[in-house]
């Protein structure tokens, strides 16, 4: 199963990059896509109707995500995922994803630091079938203790093939637990090995009956459908399900104030290339101010993304001092979001070079902000990949499930381009604010052999 999940997929169409900004921001001014309801047992449903062919996207979200995993069992969430392939009364071991196949569909499901998410692409001739499944293994998932154990194995596995194996993803972990002081944010989703190795089938089920219930899901549907059907379907299916009054939301944890800027260090012989990375904390589109998610948005672009952004053109095209450089920002989380930069500097490079030049760039945006031509291309870059997504049925599931699920709204999702579209320069230069040093974390990768062992003592 996968293990992250990103809010912001972001493929480019060039052809598309060409839009003008009015037809795309109409699309915001058409009227609501989407419909929800909620049953009476609390489960919301929202359905995104597109009759083009007759198929549909069937993702179940669940409110909780490794964030909200009890102390010294990380990695809970996700192994409950993939516990979740197991067996039912009425479907055998590792017969649900068969059955899918049988079916003509695909399935699959992935867990992150606020969510876990369930989904099956199937005819729409099929829904009814994945309906009862799904709603099924939500109250009825039978676990037996050998299979706990191997599929245990399965993701200590996982956790060394994707992290131990990798030194990038070592670091991007490290980087993770130095960037949160007190936040559970800091604890890798696939959990820290130790403790993912003593998960038993009692913690699984102990977090699977606390938090895998109608009133803490979203059912999102999207493809050949009417919002009739899927009500229809979803009351014969899920309706039958009580809430579960224990179902309430994790209080997590406050960040204390941040008065010093972290730096980390890995040497690693496996690393194929130096590498520079930088990680704030910034605000998320759940917990920002009207406008600066999407400011937030609109300056990572302009400051870092591809090779016409401020940071490449200084690095790798004036300065000729690395091969490689960019940024992101992620706004998808329920209680923070990160904005993060990264360089490959050239041979002979001191990483002193490399920051001094980030930082120049980061400071000349602060003083002096962004151009208009920046701004709207940037704009229309953002608006275009927002196009794209809507053309994919799995991107309008993925687009609604996780916004809802960590907090937003049917109409703050459907607003988004109007939104992003009467952002202005003085906003995007204000935003700069959010690269605050003291809340962030910077770390270098070097392939050199570490000075001691992992785990060895001084």
């Amino acid at each position: 199963m996968l293990t992250r999940a990103l809010f912001h997929i972001r493929p480019l169409i060039i052809g598309l990059l060409m839009l003008s900004l009015s037809p795309v921001t109409s699309l915001a001014q058409t009227g609501p896509r989407a419909t929800e309801f909620t049953l009476p047992n609390g489960l919301h449903i929202v359905v995104v109707p597109d009759n083009r062919a007759p198929v549909v996207t069937h993702m179940v979200w669940y409110r909780v995500g490794a964030a909200d995993e009890p102390p010294g069992t990380s990695g809970i969430a996700h192994f409950l995922e993939h516990l979740m392939f197991k067996a039912t009364e009425k479907i055998g071991t590792g017969e649900f994803s068969k059955i899918v196949s049988r079916l003509g569909g695909q399935d699959n499901a992935f867990t992150a630091q606020d969510i876990t998410a369930y989904f099956q692409r199937v005819s729409k001739d099929r829904l009814p079938k994945v309906m009862e499944m799904e709603a099924d293994r939500m109250v009825n998932l039978k676990l037996d203790e050998k299979e706990v154990l191997t599929e245990r194995d399965v993701i200590l596995e996982e956790r060394r093939s994707r992290v131990e194996n990798n030194p990038s993803a070592i670091l991007d972990e490290q980087l993770g637990a130095a960037l949160y002081l007190a936040h559970p944010y800091r604890i890798p989703v696939i959990g820290w090995e130790h403790e993912m190795a003593k998960l038993s089938r009692a913690d699984a089920m102990a977090f699977y009956k606390r938090f895998y219930a109608p009133n803490n899901a979203i059912l999102v549907v999207t493809g050949d459908v009417t919002p009739e059907e899927v009500r229809k379907l979803a009351e014969a299916t899920y309706g039958k399900i009580p809430r579960n009054p224990n179902v309430k939301t994790v209080e997590r944890p406050a960040e204390p104030p941040h008065r010093a800027a972290r730096r980390i260090e890995l040497k690693d012989p496996r690393a194929g290339r130096r590498t520079w990375h930088r990680q704030y904390i910034a605000p998320s589109y759940t917990t920002a101010a009207p406008g600066e998610a999407e400011a937030l948005d609109l300056l990572l672009k302009i400051l870092a993304s591809g090779p016409t952004s401020r940071v490449y053109r200084k690095l790798v095209v004036e300065e000729k001092v690395a091969s490689s450089a960019g940024g992101w920002y992620s706004g998808s989380g329920r209680d923070s979001g990160k904005i993060a930069f990264f360089s490959v500097p050239n041979d002979g490079v001191e990483f002193s070079k490399i920051e001094q030049l980030i930082d120049g760039v980061i400071a000349e945006v602060a003083a002096k902000g962004v151009t208009q031509e920046e701004l709207e291309r940037a704009k229309k870059a953002y608006l275009a990949e927002y196009i794209y997504q809507t053309d994919n049925q799995a991107s309008l599931a993925r687009r609604y499930g996780w916004a809802l699920t960590v907090g937003s709204t049917v109409k703050d999702i459907e607003e988004w381009p109007e939104r992003l579209s009467q952002v202005t320069a003085d906003q995007v230069k204000a935003a700069v604010r959010h690269l605050d040093i003291l809340r962030s974390v910077t770390g270098t990768l070097l392939p050199e052999a570490p000075d001691q062992p992992p785990g060895s003592r001084s």
